[in-house]
């Protein structure tokens, strides 16, 4: 009786994983699927044979090992920016300074990537990435402090840092740190501090990868996890159970900015080899759409950017080989957007109701 009781509360449990796992998956697939017939039918108005565009689209992203790490090297740093908003999210923040905190930590990153010689690779890369990451805390830091000790929304405040943070590295990249020449930029960085690939892919997936699995065991299977989300979820009811909820504020939104800041690094390091403004433009603020795309889990990111990047990396070969204009590529990952923020529509089609995920993992225990 015991072997049978075992056997079957294993096939409960696994039952209910699947059913979690397509509740939380349903919503972003059919979003996906009706963005693209809608944009099929939006080719077919312009003109444009709507198979062969999704045709070169796939090959531009997916044809050859080539496509295949471009597609991996545009989803990088979306993963970091993703990460950074859902992480704000759990505690009920709304960071949408990640492109501010992306910058912060792309040009620190090259900072100690041309400026620090002598140093053995093991040494100066991880110390450049390091640095990256640090300084986009820091500057997330502000604003949870802000929120915290002040009640200074951070919305407001993140916007705010977004703007200085773009003056400040515009400064840098064309004043005290700038390279020779005319073009505003660092030096690019040494040997030494840059991040390695594999042929056409690039290590710094794999660290996105890591970080997004790091981020949801945080949140999933730790203590300071489940008050960060109990915090986002109720912070008078956290305050009451002892939930130091102004400390969580502050710590949440560094870690948020950490992880645009390693992002930015990321880019720096392994993609573009120097910061140069105009470069990173919009990358922080993608990653609203990714984490809401992902519904704000740390693991579901990461299929959002490969799809997002597979989208960018995969839409120069639509326009040149289908003849279709760059912006559709922009309406379909609108569309996408749209459907999964108005998710009703979606519940409606499949007949099912919203389920508050958080509560229910909440009143697991654990969830995850």
């Amino acid at each position: 009786m015991t072997a049978e009781n075992n056997t079957e509360n294993a096939s409960s449990r696994t039952s209910q994983i699947l059913q979690r796992i397509w509740r939380a998956a349903s919503v972003p697939v059919l979003s996906v699927i009706l963005a693209l017939l809608i944009g099929a039918i939006l080719l077919w108005i312009s003109g444009a044979n709507p198979l062969a565009a999704y045709a070169a689209l796939f090959n531009g992203a997916l044809g050859s090992p080539e496509a295949i790490g471009r597609t991996l090297e545009k989803s990088t740093p979306l993963i970091f920016s993703g990460l950074a908003v859902a992480f704000a999210f759990k505690a009920g923040l709304f960071n949408i300074g990640g492109q501010g905190q992306l910058l912060v930590g792309a040009i620190v990153a090259a900072y100690i990537g041309f400026a620090v010689d002598g140093l053995p690779f093991i040494i100066h890369m991880p110390l450049a990435l390091l640095a990256g990451s640090l300084a986009g805390a820091l500057w997330a830091g502000i604003a949870g402090a802000l929120k915290a000790y002040t009640g200074a929304h951070e919305v407001i405040t993140t916007i705010m840092l977004n703007f200085i943070a773009i003056n400040i590295t515009d400064y840098l990249a064309n004043g005290p740190w700038k390279d020779e020449g005319i073009v505003a930029r660092t030096p690019a960085v040494l040997e030494s501090a840059k991040i390695p690939s594999w042929g056409p892919y690039p290590f710094g997936f794999l660290l996105a990868v890591l970080m997004a699995i790091l981020t949801w065991y945080l949140l999933y299977r730790t203590t300071y996890g489940y008050a960060i989300r109990t915090t986002g979820l109720n912070p008078n009811a956290a305050l009451y159970a002892g939930v130091k909820v102004t400390t969580v504020i502050v710590m949440v939104m560094a870690f948020s900015g950490f992880l645009a800041g390693m992002g930015g690094a990321v880019e720096t390091l392994g993609v573009v080899g120097r910061y140069q403004p105009g470069f990173n433009v919009g990358l922080g603020f993608d990653g609203i759409t990714i984490a809401l795309l992902a519904k704000t889990n740390p693991l579901g990111v990461i299929p959002a950017a490969l799809l997002i990047g597979a989208m960018d990396a995969g839409a120069s070969q639509m326009q040149f080989n289908a003849g279709v204009r760059f912006e559709i590529i922009d309406i379909i990952q609108g569309l996408i957007l749209f459907f999964v923020s108005a998710d009703v529509i979606i519940r409606k089609i499949l007949g099912t109701r919203a389920v508050d995920e958080e509560k229910v993992q909440l009143s697991s225990g654990w969830g995850g």
